[in-house]
């Protein structure tokens, strides 16, 4: 008689000693190699979130199978609960804050379950510690290349567009400054992310300096073009840090908020359009040291895009009611 799928029977429970020492063996591993990349290393690379956590894995699933025989499952479970326990004790002794824990975990998951798979396989092949560990040499050699695979220094540009119903002069006369704009309602600008407050000037002209202020401090900006009507370009010679982290402590400052994001110059471009309308461009240049490049500049670029269309669409509604008020 065929049995059924409710009648299997279901995998055996994991010795205790053996899930604690892999979660043990995970933990050291994870705090040894992120240590070594942020603090010894001072990068926020590949080091930190994609090898980091595959050896993790790795040792885990490796320990695990050594003195047992898990099921996949069982091995993804453990694995789960060591990176649970890393996040949560990463957050709860002030390394690192929500929002940064958040946006690495797409990139630490998967690495961490096909680490510990390939843990296992080493185990269940009998293949001595000596031969697990010389096979994840891709630790030392991710060292070798992590400033090499970091982004290069080129400047990456963010830009947004909107279209106004008001005339360029109207328009220009909010971009070189504009009043305090609302609070935000965005989830990530209320959860710490830096979003700009209001704009100021001290002179006119090339050499003038803007003053963008965000929720985190000033950003100073010297003036470089100044076209009344058209074009209004600025470099940024200090910046403040790109959030506050969201965490149970007040006042916590990881490494990552040091200069690994760094805003180099800005531009507004103002556009004629027919009707008395203006399409205004609003442009970021910055540099980037993370990797992988292309998960962290996605991110990046949208958190700029929400920042310029927060500034833009500030300026849309200044210049309209200006517009409207004005004599006809």
């Amino acid at each position: 008689m065929a049995t059924s799928a409710s009648a299997r029977p279901s995998p055996a429970a994991l010795p205790a000693r053996v899930v604690f020492l892999a979660v043990a063996g995970g933990i050291l591993t994870a705090i040894a190699c992120a240590g070594f990349g942020v603090i010894g290393l001072q990068t926020y690379g590949l080091l930190v979130f994609l090898v980091t956590p595959f050896v993790m894995g790795a040792v885990t699933g490796y320990l695990l199978s050594t003195d047992a025989t898990p099921t996949r499952r069982q091995n993804a479970g453990v694995v789960g609960v060591v990176l649970g326990l890393v996040t949560a004790g990463t957050l709860c002794f002030a390394f690192e804050g929500v929002i940064c824990l958040a946006m690495a975990m797409p990139l630490a998951i998967p690495f961490a379950l096909v680490g510990g798979l390939v843990g296992q396989m080493f185990a269940e092949r009998k293949e001595g510690p000596r031969r697990m560990l010389l096979s994840l040499l891709v630790l030392p050699a991710g060292t070798m290349v992590d400033s090499q695979t970091l982004p290069d220094r080129d400047l990456h540009q963010v830009l947004s567009v909107v279209e106004i119903d008001a005339p360029a002069d109207k328009v220009w006369a909010n971009v070189i400054e504009f009043p305090a704009l609302p609070e935000p309602t965005e989830w990530w600008f209320r959860a710490g992310l830096a979003y700009p407050r209001y704009a100021s000037i001290e002179g006119r002209g090339v050499g003038a300096v803007r003053y963008c202020v965000f929720s985190t401090g000033p950003f100073v900006e010297p003036i470089t073009v100044w076209e009344p009507g058209r074009r209004l370009a600025f470099n940024v010679t200090s910046f403040p840090e790109p959030m506050r982290e969201l965490s149970p402590y007040r006042g916590i400052h990881p490494p990552h908020l040091d200069g690994y994001l760094r805003s180099r110059r800005g531009e507004f471009r103002l556009i004629p359009l027919a009707g008395g309308r203006t399409r205004l461009e609003g442009r970021t240049w910055y540099e980037l040291d993370m990797a992988p490049a292309i998960y962290w500049e996605g991110i990046t670029d949208a958190v700029i895009h929400s920042i310029h269309r927060r500034v833009l669409d500030h300026i849309k509604r200044q210049s309209e009611r200006d517009d409207l008020r004005a004599p006809r």
